[in-house]
């Protein structure tokens, strides 16, 4: 096996393929200052090929590019009135639009690819190079919030034991990831999403809990009602059963998807040397504790112990 062979197998999960018989696919979410949606959205199309397509004022969508379609908005959803029904106030289009322009310097723009496969997403740093040659920064905060890089992964399963063991895979691994994401920085951790509340860790990795969809939904609703969660299950939930999802978080932004919503990592673009492919290999800690059972029971076991000593 040569060199690069070695390195995709370090890079990909125990299962590339779903139950379906598809390959798995991945969604990235990068944020980043500098640029307007426009210009960004316009350096990507000449860069990497496809056409350059307006949404909105404050929204691109650049069309056919060889690693798919991407979408750079700016990350705020009163400015997109026409893509969010669920907001409680919705604004004109022309307030909209000169909403969006007052608040460039201060809010991120956001680039969402098009799910890609996962054997294809160290690619994504030529997406990033691109960015960062338009002017994109960041060093993973603002005043007030994370710089984030957020993965959408499809889990290899759609079913209540499968989503139950990952969330019990990122829960025992979780503590561990957040150190290496902060690295020291006080700074970093106090904007990372708060972690899940003690009694809920507890009752997840205790080792007869395994609920189907209806339960699992309900306890996490119950103790998780916002997507500021590492592991946001909010999406897949939403997929399973959006009207009781919706009935708790009404105007929440809450994109109905079958995928693992990952937004721990922070995406720093004004660091030459950054790249996305370091998070990746950490949730890859999660998706091959998800997949050994017994080192998932053990590990919970050793976690409750601890807590209980």
């Amino acid at each position: 096996m040569n060199d690069v062979a070695i390195e995709a197998e370090a890079l990909s999960p125990p299962t590339l393929i779903a139950a379906d018989g598809s390959l798995r696919r991945v969604g990235v979410e990068v944020e980043f200052l500098g640029p307007s949606a426009q210009v960004a959205a316009q350096a990507l199309a000449h860069d990497l090929g496809g056409a350059c397509e307006t949404v909105d004022p404050h929204a691109f969508k650049v069309a056919g590019t060889h690693i798919g379609d991407l979408l750079i908005e700016t990350d705020l959803r009163h400015v997109h009135p026409d893509q969010h029904p669920e907001l409680g106030l919705r604004l004109d289009r022309r307030v909209a639009a000169w909403l969006g322009t007052m608040v460039s310097p201060f809010v991120p723009r956001e680039l969402i690819t098009a799910p890609i496969p996962i054997a294809r997403l160290p690619e994504m740093d030529r997406v990033v190079q691109s960015l960062r040659a338009a002017g994109a920064r960041g060093r993973g905060t603002v005043l007030w919030d994370s710089l984030g890089l957020h993965f959408n992964v499809d889990p290899p399963r759609l079913d209540a034991a499968t989503v139950t063991a990952f969330l019990k895979a990122f829960l025992i691994a979780g503590h561990r990831l957040r150190q290496e994401i902060v690295r020291g920085s006080v700074r970093r951790s106090l904007v990372l999403p708060p972690d899940y509340p003690l009694a809920y860790k507890r009752r997840v990795l205790d080792p007869d809990y395994w609920p189907d969809l209806t339960n699992l939904t309900e306890d996490y609703l119950t103790a998780n009602p916002t997507r500021r969660r590492a592991l946001d299950l909010l999406p897949l939930l939403a997929h399973f059963d959006e009207e009781r999802v919706r009935s708790v978080l009404p105007h929440e932004k809450i994109g109905s998807r079958p995928v693992f919503h990952y937004r721990l990592p922070q995406a720093h673009l004004s660091d030459p040397a950054w790249s996305i492919m370091p998070d990746w290999e950490r949730w890859l800690v999660v998706e091959r504790l998800a997949m050994t059972p017994l080192r998932l029971a053990e590990m919970g076991q050793e976690l409750l112990d601890r807590w209980a000593a």
